[in-house]
């Protein structure tokens, strides 16, 4: 993977960050629009205490992203972060691409003074949970909810 470089996400290659985070919510039919997706990426390039994006960059072309927002968790006194999303291009899978974006974002959050991160993984995504337990994650026996509102309407 030599070949391969990990950087992080700033104002001139958010498109880049944007065009994954489509590309894995159309993989898995979520329905969030390119334009909702272009400004979580600027707000957190423009606000670094919302957590970071990193790319995983191929000859000049974006080719994976791991996106760990942060937060103040009581649980872990202090600051933790949420691996929101972690994405390969399909035809760069089972390459180590992943593998790298996970061992940065890891080394990032360590570096931020983050206490930890967690993720979830969707049911039946075998290959996910080998990588997650692979770099030393451990399951958390708790079922996640979540509860969606509606948009705001500006007044």
């Amino acid at each position: 993977m030599d070949s391969v470089h990990i950087t992080v996400c700033d104002h001139e290659n958010s498109e880049a960050a944007v065009s994954l985070l489509s590309a894995q919510s159309q993989e898995h039919d979520i329905a969030t629009s390119a334009e909702c997706l272009r400004e979580v990426t600027h707000a957190v390039v423009a606000e670094p205490r919302l957590g970071f994006i990193l790319l995983a960059v191929f000859d000049g072309a974006p080719i994976g992203l791991a996106y760990a927002a942060s937060h103040l968790s009581a649980e872990h006194g202090g600051t933790i972060g949420w691996l929101e999303e972690l994405f390969v291009q399909p035809e760069w899978r089972s390459r180590g691409v992943g593998s790298l974006l996970l061992d940065g974002t890891l080394t990032r959050a360590e570096n931020l003074g983050w206490r930890g991160l967690e993720l979830e993984v969707v049911a039946g995504h075998e290959r996910a949970l080998s990588l997650y337990r692979r770099h030393g994650f451990q399951p958390l026996f708790r079922a996640r909810f979540c509860r969606i509102f509606p948009p705001q309407i500006p007044s």
